[in-house]
């Protein structure tokens, strides 16, 4: 059994793509008072997973708990746990009910277009005050998000205010209240490493994402064998995903790597939204709010190789298991074909994501991105730099301990003005 259990921590770490072992310096912020006492919400990335699962190893700080650390430093923080590689618009839909509390909605207008069931899982509601009054105040929250997360924290915010014009016309009873727009819920998002213009390892042919994700799934199902089986939910039940009583997790994952929605076939998945097509085509509606504060981070673990001028990963920085993709993100050009047009200002990445992408929508967005200068504006894309990590060290997957990163990020939201 202990063995079976060591070979299911290295599962763990594959799935969250391994590990960084170097400590960044962290920005100092300017603000100092805290201006508000709204809670954090933390959402997780492509093939993420929440704090039940994953036998307690935790996305948002591996062998650290971020969620504790904040919460006893006086920033009280939740973990939101979605889909892993559903689309944004049923991640959102997710994370809406997560933290509000009641059953998904994903729409009816969008269920009976995509093909899949209009609703899902019900939870209890991390935050049911949520967009209530307490002493005249309406009860916000702050989103911080790695990877997709940003996308889907994006996709949350555009429809919490303006709602879907589609579900409304479409829907004549039964309306979830996420469709009805009017609700400016949240007071700001950060995005580390988030893909907002898509990241190139979905666009290109020799080596995909979804190659990626396939392998890192496999590698997981082979490693377990008898043993141990990986706490690990795909959460695709409104696609009829769902893992059987008694069926082991090779089955079950051989099953969705089977099926037409893992193999695009589909859009309303994730593998579309993070190609960097898909990408423009979210960011052609979903645009910031004048009432939300935004943040991003971007990472970089590469660096120039010298006779090609090409980048690949960077020892120590990087993780190992991230060269292969690296390499293919960092030498990929793409023009006329399609758009947006790739040069080699995209070659810069964390393994994952091109760094460039993570500053903030820019690609078919009228989002306006702005250098960080120690004042915060609102409803823009406050840039606060690039991260010398890879993409998971971000979130303190492996050695990497970010909670000073994580205590500045709070204290940084909390001082911001209350808007109403």
């Amino acid at each position: 059994m202990k063995l079976n259990v060591r070979k299911l921590g290295a599962l763990l770490l594959s799935f969250a793509i391994f590990l960084s072992v170097i400590i960044i310096p962290q920005p100092a912020y300017a603000a100092e008072k805290e201006g508000n006492k709204y809670p954090i919400v933390f959402c997780h990335g492509n093939a993420g997973w929440g704090r039940d699962e994953m036998l307690g190893y935790r996305y948002w700080g591996g062998l650290v708990d971020l969620q504790k650390k904040l919460t006893d430093a006086g920033y009280p923080t939740y973990t939101a746990a979605v889909g892993p590689f559903s689309s944004n618009w049923d991640r959102a839909c997710e994370l809406y009910a997560y933290i509000k509390g009641g059953t998904v909605d994903y729409g009816e207008a969008h269920s009976k277009k995509h093909g899949h069931a209009r609703y899902g899982k019900s939870f209890p509601g991390l935050y049911p005050e949520w967009g209530t009054e307490t002493d005249g105040s309406l009860n916000k929250i702050h989103l911080i998000a790695h990877s997709q997360g940003g996308q889907t924290g994006r996709m949350l915010i555009q429809l919490l205010e303006e709602g879907s014009e589609e579900e409304r016309e479409v829907t004549k009873t039964g309306l979830s209240p996420l469709f009805e727009g009017g609700k400016p819920w949240v007071a700001s998002l950060t995005t580390l490493a988030s893909p907002h213009n898509g990241t190139t390892l979905a666009d290109v042919d020799i080596y995909k994402l979804k190659d990626f994700a396939t392998y890192l799934i496999s590698a997981a199902a082979a490693a377990t064998g008898k043993g141990v089986e990986p706490v690990y939910d795909f959460k695709l039940d409104q696609w009829g995903l769902k893992r059987q009583a008694g069926e082991c997790f090779t089955n079950y994952a051989k099953r969705v790597m089977n099926s037409s929605i893992w193999n695009g076939k589909v859009r309303d998945f994730s593998f579309w939204d993070l190609s960097t097509t898909g990408a423009a085509e979210q960011n052609a509606w979903v645009t910031a709010k004048d009432d939300v504060y935004y943040f991003s981070y971007s990472t970089c673990a590469t660096t120039e190789e010298r006779l090609t001028g090409h980048q690949i990963g960077k020892p120590l920085v990087m993780n190992p298991v991230l060269f292969a993709p690296a390499a293919v993100i960092g030498l990929y050009t793409r023009s006329g074909k399609e758009k947006p047009d790739i040069d080699r200002t995209w070659w810069r990445n964390d393994g994952i994501v091109n760094t460039i992408s993570a500053k903030g929508p820019s690609v078919n967005s009228t989002d306006e991105i702005v250098e960080y200068n120690g004042t915060p504006q609102i409803g823009k894309w406050n840039y606060m730099g690039v991260q010398n990590m890879d993409h998971m060290a971000i979130v303190g997957i492996g050695k990497y301990n970010v909670t000073n990163l994580y205590l500045t990020i709070a204290k940084n939201v909390r001082s911001l003005p209350v808007v109403s």
